[in-house]
């Protein structure tokens, strides 16, 4: 069988823009060929969310979706994947039409990770297969018709790895690879790579809370104090920050410094507003705008 065709630049770029908020405007900042990569991955991930995050669909129906895109993120399945994709899109797992989009444009986004260079490629498929498997793990053990309900703080930090911390895992193998100045602080960054991802999740999780418990998530566990969470949280956004000034120490490219910087002060802005008024609080735009123009700024000769 043939490959299915790569989707275009203006394609994916619009795949990004539908299913990303921060992550859409971090991204182009890279510069190629790892814009191209976490572009890819990122998308990779998503797919495995939305498969995830099926709350329409019954815990069996999740589970064997997950497993079988486990068994897609690999070489030379892009063709083999189109009866999955059209199978999960009509089966409707989210309301989101920029996520069931991208669920039907499986075939080509595997394609697109073919055509990377072959490490790269090994990268994002072996790191995005980890997270699919994990997730199907966390539904498995979730019992009560695969409702997730953690009762731990441990709990909470082993889902926030397998879905964000795997990704820092990811950035750091990538940005190491494509930077080879970065070899003597590699140590230094894997050091906080795990707190990185962790700190964007935590920090999404208690911002979305009362919308995951309206979709049969509970992910912050009802005997832990919020506090406890927040502590958590503001601990790891320090990691995260040395995670970053890390990578700018070490003369890292300025695109791999915006693009890590960006999500991180949206994420220290939001765990501000978090703690001021709560659940669903939201970053104000003109701070946004001005988070994203110190990022830009990074982009600048000297």
């Amino acid at each position: 069988m043939s490959a299915a065709p790569i989707p275009s630049d203006a394609r994916l770029a619009e795949l990004l823009q539908q299913t990303s908020r921060t992550f859409a405007l971090a991204i182009p900042l890279l510069a190629e060929p790892s814009r191209r990569a976490v572009e890819l991955a990122y998308l990779a991930f998503r797919v495995a969310d939305t498969l995830e995050d099926a709350a329409a669909w019954t815990q069996r129906a999740r589970l064997e979706a997950l497993d079988e895109l486990a068994l897609l993120l690999r070489p030379g399945q892009s063709e083999a994947s189109r009866a999955a994709a059209s199978r999960w899109a009509a089966a409707l797992p989210s309301e989101h039409a920029g996520y069931l989009a991208l669920l039907r444009e499986l075939p080509g986004l595997l394609s697109a990770i073919d055509a990377l260079a072959p490490p790269i490629r090994a990268l994002v498929y072996d790191h995005a297969a980890r997270t699919t498997r994990g997730m199907a793990q966390i539904q498995r053990d979730s019992g009560d018709g695969g409702r997730i309900a953690l009762r731990t703080l441990a709990a909470l930090q082993h889902y926030c790895y397998v879905v964000a911390g795997i990704v820092g895992e990811l950035l750091t193998e990538l940005f190491l690879l494509e930077a080879p100045q970065l070899s003597d602080a590699a140590a230094a960054l894997r050091a906080n790579q795990l707190q990185f991802g962790e700190a964007l999740q935590l920090v999404n999780v208690l911002k979305d809370q009362q919308v995951d418990l309206e979709e049969g998530r509970s992910l912050i566990p009802a005997a832990v104090p919020r506090a406890q969470v927040l502590a958590l949280a503001r601990g790891d956004l320090l990691q995260a920050r040395r995670y970053v000034e890390t990578l700018r120490e070490a003369l890292a490219p300025a695109g791999m410094v915006a693009f890590t910087q960006l999500p991180l002060e949206l994420a220290e802005l939001a765990l501000r507003e978090l703690e001021l008024r709560g659940p669903g609080a939201k970053v104000p735009r003109p701070a946004v705008e001005a988070a994203f123009a110190r990022a830009l700024a990074l982009l600048q000769p000297a």
